[in-house]
């Protein structure tokens, strides 16, 4: 491979576009771009990165620097490795691209399912008291009886995503 006049070459270009593609559509997924640059770039290193690599990489600053690895944590795209290198954590992008859609999404679909089921079923009861007690105006007993209804078909909507978060976990739709 030729180096050009800036010192570039066709394969650190192409990593390049790529890298750029990934922040990109990071952000469909409500992270930032500089988190999705980050992923692209911890991507494509053959070797774990220690913060202040990733910090070099990024010209970000170390609190920015935690945070965006600690994001990608939480999405189990990163992961924090048990070996250290000079007493400083390592931590390496997840690279299968099958694994890390599985990993980031099974997180953010549980954390929706978690949420509203427990807000869901908070509120259930409180309605059908609302339905159920004699003092209930007929109209608000009415609107309180629509809303059960709307709930209870959201709650079958979560457990069959509960049951789409189970199967994507345990690699059901990932024939390769």
């Amino acid at each position: 491979m030729a180096l050009d006049a800036t010192g570039d070459n066709p394969r650190t270009r192409a990593r390049e576009r790529v890298i750029a593609a990934i922040a990109d559509t990071m952000d469909l997924y409500g992270a930032t771009h500089s988190f999705g640059q980050l992923y692209g770039i911890m991507y494509f290193e053959d070797r774990p990165m220690t913060l202040e690599e990733m910090k070099t990489h990024m010209n970000m600053s170390k609190s920015n620097m935690s945070y965006a690895v600690r994001s990608l944590m939480e999405s189990r795209m990163v992961t924090k490795l048990e070996e250290k290198r000079e007493r400083r954590d390592l931590y390496q992008a997840e690279t299968d691209f099958f694994q890390a859609f599985r990993n980031f999404f099974t997180v953010k679909l549980q954390r929706e399912i978690d949420v509203m089921r427990g807000a869901i079923e908070e509120v259930i009861p409180e309605l059908t008291e609302t339905i159920l007690a004699i003092d209930t105006p007929d109209e608000e007993r009415k609107l309180a009886l629509q809303d059960l209804h709307k709930l209870r078909d959201g709650l079958r909507y979560y457990e069959w995503l509960q049951q789409f978060v189970e199967r994507l976990e345990a690699g059901e739709f990932f024939d390769r």
